[in-house]
């Protein structure tokens, strides 16, 4: 089987490291000038108006970050909630008029890299109080859903996934897709790392307001491509399904699908003619052809212990009541950070609401698959250094002290970002180990499981009202730095965290 031909990960990821993989060519360059249209645009369909309600339900941004819920219990999201799960994910929260050529630029619920939002949602569900059972494709421009297929088709993801038992149950399912040309028009052929980057912080927002409403989900992985693809009709060489959600629960049986036939809808999802092969490569060696594949393909991750030594444990949580949406209302990535220092207690903070594990059908509940490695700048309470976080000791083990803000400005691609943060926090995997499970497909779940903690860290933050920005890397000075301890792992995700400086 293609997918553990894992040659395949190993050629792409290194291809794509930066500054010197193959794969990238160091004299690209892009112009804001020529950022493709951000939205999918269907021509000459049916469209339903969303009714938006923003009013916090007041459950407070940690506990709705940090919470998952198992509940058997029948809960069905109607309309008004679907709206709001949609619109906290990937909503327009805010519009900000710059100098021509840029203009007028509208800013979603989720960071982005380069805000090029590449990433597409859709809806799968039964009857539900508001909604016809369907299959729609969500217009953050508008506020609306397009009307791809009308019946219940969820049958299909349940055959698509292999008879996942969470799937039977939802009535509702969110797919997440990548456009892949909407973002590698400006980083190339590492958008592949983007797309799970990028999937992975909107669904830390997703999984956030769902949480919030006190409702079950899981996120699906293990799924047959072609025909997730084929339910939402995409041209799978320009646009693919990256992940599923199903969310909700319901006793009522699913009925028969109706024929599954070409919507044959003409849609135009970037102005970017921009192809990147190796990406279809990736995205190709990753996916699984057939249920059989996908059964023997789910399986739980079961992470290696490590001894740790000069612990330090971590400090009372600092609690506030900010409510999740107003969370969500103010985050974006901070432009600058201020060298002042944050309190232990608002790391402890995020550190453990971040981590508390996601529902998914490649983990073992309430864990992750990412290590967190820390370069400490300024923390009161803490001494400066680098420090692996030994999450299952609910504490901090001190690798080395020292002042390191230089190394965390030049891991961060020299920039001052992470010079001047705080902390800058480092997701790395055993990517070898991964992949020995879950083929070249466990470099998608790898880079997604990062970043649906580095999304969660940036809500957590901006809950504390600190700042939070995503970054990009040098990979192998990342991997040395933190050695012997990191040896044979791979950064999937960084972020950086600190006060935002104050505009001059």
């Amino acid at each position: 089987m293609k997918n553990y031909d894992v040659e395949c990960t190993w050629h792409y990821h290194n291809g794509t490291k930066h500054p010197n993989g193959t794969l990238l060519s160091r004299s690209h360059t892009y112009h804001p000038a020529l950022r493709p249209t951000p939205y999918k645009i269907y021509k000459n369909i049916q469209k339903i108006s969303l009714s938006l309600d923003k009013e916090p339900i007041g459950i407070s941004a940690l506990d709705a970050i940090s919470n998952i819920y198992d509940s058997k219990v029948e809960i069905i999201p109607d309309l008004n909630v679907l709206t709001r799960i949609l619109y906290f994910s990937g909503g327009i929260t805010k519009k900000i008029k710059f100098p021509p050529p840029i203009g007028e630029f509208e800013f979603r619920a989720a960071s982005c890299t380069g805000a090029l939002y590449h990433i597409e949602i859709y809806v799968v569900c039964s009857d539900i109080t508001g909604l016809s059972a369907g299959v729609y494709h969500f217009d953050p421009k508008e506020l609306k859903l397009n009307v791809l297929r009308k019946g219940d088709f969820r049958q299909v993801l349940v055959n698509a996934t292999a008879d996942e038992e969470f799937v039977k149950q939802a009535p509702v399912t969110l797919i997440f897709t990548d456009v892949f040309s909407r973002n590698s028009i400006k980083y190339q052929a590492r958008e592949y790392r983007h797309a799970f980057w990028d999937c992975g912080t909107i669904i830390a927002n997703t999984l956030s307001i769902i949480s919030a409403h006190k409702i079950s989900s899981r996120l699906i992985s293990g799924f047959v491509d072609s025909q997730i693809n084929n339910l939402l009709d995409l041209d799978s060489n320009k646009e693919a399904s990256l992940v599923t959600l199903s969310i909700g629960c319901t006793n009522k049986p699913i009925p028969q699908s109706p024929t599954l036939v070409p919507i044959n809808i003409e849609s135009a999802s970037s102005d970017s003619d921009v192809d990147y092969p190796e990406i279809n490569s990736m995205h190709d060696a990753s996916s699984l052809c057939d249920t059989i594949e996908v059964k023997s393909w789910r399986k739980h991750f079961v992470k290696p212990q490590y001894a740790a030594t000069d612990l330090i444990s971590l400090r009372t949580e600092t609690l506030t009541r900010d409510t999740i949406e107003k969370v969500i209302l103010r985050r974006g990535s901070t432009r600058a950070f201020s060298h002042d220092s944050i309190n232990f207690e608002e790391l402890s903070t995020i550190l453990k609401r971040s981590t508390n594990g996601i529902d998914a059908d490649f983990l073992c509940r309430n864990n992750i698959l990412n290590d967190l490695y820390l370069i400490v700048n300024k923390v009161d309470g803490l001494p400066s250094g680098s420090y692996h976080y030994a999450r299952e000791r609910d504490s901090l083990q001190l690798l080395r002290k020292g002042d390191f803000r230089e190394t965390s400005g030049n891991l961060g691609l020299d920039q001052d970002l992470p010079h001047d943060a705080s902390v800058t926090i480092f997701l790395m995997v055993n990517l070898q180990k991964v992949l020995e499970s879950f083929g070249n497909r466990g470099y998608r779940i790898a880079q997604l499981d990062a970043a649906i903690t580095g999304g969660r860290m940036y809500l957590a933050a901006y809950a504390l009202n600190l700042g939070a920005t995503g970054l990009t890397f040098y990979d192998d000075l990342v991997t040395n730095f933190f050695s012997p301890h990191a040896k044979n792992k791979d950064t999937m995700f960084m972020i950086a965290l600190g006060k935002k400086a104050k505009s001059s």
